[in-house]
């Protein structure tokens, strides 16, 4: 070997050695990185989980979106505490990279049984939204058949123009000049009543099918988005064999 090839590889080796001094730095910066952001996960899960309000569809179903919408964040600490595998390593981390590994199968797990519970609060959301809207347009329709009632019953300018006062007084005014003759008067009543009762369930409808689709959209973002996420952690758990190994 001449002196020149010697020069060159005492360089190589040179280079060699700065680049793994140059690999572990980084690689200990990024594993530090890492672990702050699971720690700022571990403040969002407080945040998230305080007041607790279990039973509660509602609020299941907004905790299963907060939880997938902030999963990109321990994801990502995930893959930086365990970037580098073993190289580089201080003595307390060789538990704390097992315990990660584990917890990364058990987030998966979670994140997989996240789905059955968010179709189901989907489902009573949507149950409760419409027995609520169902219970308004009865009370409406209620409220119209009473003035229907009085209507009928009203046989006299008197009773007329009380009627009309008591629909004034309520916000209701319709737009009839009680200066015409009674039957007159009671035609365009009955027709604003029926026009009434007729924007009420219009509006129901149009109040629940934007509703419905306000849930279903999020519902499918949500519960896809937590298959995603529990596939995503259960491989991270099978990529980090090595964290689980003795020694």
């Amino acid at each position: 070997m001449t002196k020149l090839d010697g020069n060159k590889l005492t360089e190589s080796v040179e280079d060699i050695r700065q680049f793994n001094f140059s690999f572990l730095r980084s690689a200990t910066l990024l594993h530090w990185i890492g672990y702050g952001l699971l720690v700022l996960t571990l403040f969002d899960l407080v945040e998230t989980f305080i007041p607790p309000n279990f039973m509660n569809p509602a609020w299941e179903l907004q905790t299963i979106g907060a939880l997938v919408e902030r999963v990109p964040v321990p994801l990502l600490g995930l893959a930086l505490v365990f970037y580098g595998e073993r190289h580089g390593r201080e003595r307390w981390e060789v538990l704390v990279v097992k315990v990660l590994s584990w917890l990364a199968l058990v987030l998966g797990v979670l994140y997989f049984l996240l789905i059955p519970l968010g179709i189901l609060n989907t489902v009573r959301i949507n149950k409760q939204a419409s027995t609520q809207i169902t219970t308004q347009v009865n009370r409406g329709m209620t409220q119209f058949q009473q003035v229907k009632d009085a209507l009928e019953k009203a046989n006299t300018e008197a009773e007329m123009e009380k009627l009309l006062a008591s629909l004034s007084s309520k916000g209701r005014t319709p737009d009839i000049n009680n200066s015409q003759e009674l039957e007159r008067v009671k035609e365009q009543l009955a027709s604003f009543i029926a026009r009434g009762e007729q924007s009420i369930q219009t509006q129901a409808q149009s109040s629940l099918s934007s509703r419905r689709l306000g849930l279903f959209k999020s519902a499918v973002k949500w519960n896809l988005g937590a298959l995603v996420s529990g596939a995503l952690f259960i491989t991270i758990w099978k990529s980090t064999p090595w964290a689980r190994r003795k020694g």
